[in-house]
């Protein structure tokens, strides 16, 4: 597929099936700013996990705890060895740029980087970094922008089949499952794809919806248009949001569930949360059981697909030792009777099984 800018600033662009779609000029310095923790650098860490061989360098700024495990460079050396775009790699709550960052994002663009962010706010909203990027030829592209035309979701089963990952919480693997999954499902000669629904998968994949931007009332219809109609043996992998539990982020989950339709789901989980995340500080808000977010899940989920039904629980353990870790996945199988498994230590090989029983 071949996807052009539609101007001469902005690098959006629009696919043939009217999904988002983005073209970023690789080789990529990953920007991490001053972020201080690894969950809200999932963007730029979830690019170099899935798109290693596009990332050359991370810039830092001071105070951040934050390391992608690539080459440091300043926005000097990464222009002198041709570096094409600068992406932003966090994540941060409400999807602001601060103001902090707009000197080291405009000195990229007026380097001739392309600033490339998945950001609620545009780039083009500072005017340091907008007349830098005009100076230079810069593109600033904007992932989070959503279809301008999206139908409202009717509910109706279309053909082909679906898997969508769901979470106990946000942040907790629902992208790297998914893209597992389709990586596992196309090495076994199956037809799939995975299908983004956040601004780093819409990185990864090229192409999808940045389901957080659509209208409330559009949520499931988006999801429909994200996964249309397919092949009987086609597997669209959808990559899930949120987390119906969630007080902040439930809606957008709920949109997916309604929209997606799925045949199956898998549930994202990381042990070593007890609250959900952003309520840690206040102590509020416990993640649920395991076997009660499945029930609430398929609650929903049956309600457009009766046969929708779970096939894995997929678990981030790095914070686990060996022994903690065995002995946690035996309770998860015994209470649920899924295949559970660490999409990064272990693959998805028993999911990806357990999805092809009859």
């Amino acid at each position: 597929m071949s996807l052009a800018s539609h101007d001469e600033l902005h690098g959006e662009a629009v696919a043939p099936d009217g999904l988002s779609a983005v073209q970023l000029k690789p080789p990529y310095l990953i920007y991490f700013g001053d972020v201080r923790d690894y969950g809200h650098a999932k963007t730029g860490l979830g690019l170099i996990q899935w798109r290693r061989e596009l990332c050359a360098g991370q810039l830092r700024a001071a105070g951040c705890q934050v390391d992608g495990g690539l080459r440091d460079m300043s926005v000097t050396e990464a222009a002198a060895q041709g570096l094409g775009s600068i992406i932003i790699g966090v994540a941060s709550e409400g999807g602001s740029i601060p103001r902090a960052w707009v000197k080291d994002l405009a000195e990229a663009a007026r380097a001739g980087l392309d600033v490339v962010s998945g950001m609620h706010v545009r780039l083009s909203d500072f005017p340091e970094i907008a007349m830098a990027a005009r100076a230079s030829g810069a593109r600033l592209i904007d992932v989070r922008t959503p279809p301008k035309t999206i139908p409202i979701g009717v509910g109706t089963k279309r053909p082909g089949k679906r898997l969508l990952t769901v979470g106990t919480d946000c942040a907790v693997g629902k992208k790297y499952t998914a893209l597992a999954i389709e990586q596992e499902m196309r090495r076994r000669g199956l037809d799939a794809d995975f299908r983004a629904t956040g601004q780093t998968g819409i990185m990864i994949a090229g192409t999808g919806v940045p389901m957080d931007c659509v209208v409330s009332d559009f949520l499931s219809g988006a999801a429909e248009m994200l996964s249309p109609a397919a092949a009987s043996d086609h597997w669209d992998v959808i990559e899930g949001q949120g987390a119906l539990s969630h007080p902040s982020f439930a809606g957008v989950s709920l949109g997916l569930l309604h929209g997606a339709q799925p045949d199956a789901l898998v549930l994202c989980h990381d042990p070593s949360r007890t609250y959900l995340l952003g309520a840690q500080d206040r102590q509020e808000f416990p993640i649920l059981p395991i076997p009660e977010a499945i029930e609430q899940c398929l609650t929903f989920a049956r309600r457009v697909n009766p046969k929708a039904r779970f096939v894995g629980l997929s678990v981030n353990s790095s914070s686990l030792s060996d022994a903690e870790r065995r002995e946690l996945f035996t309770r998860y199988e015994r209470e649920t009777g899924l295949p559970v498994a660490d999409p990064i230590r272990d693959g998805t090989a028993r999911i990806v099984d357990k999805l092809l029983e009859e």
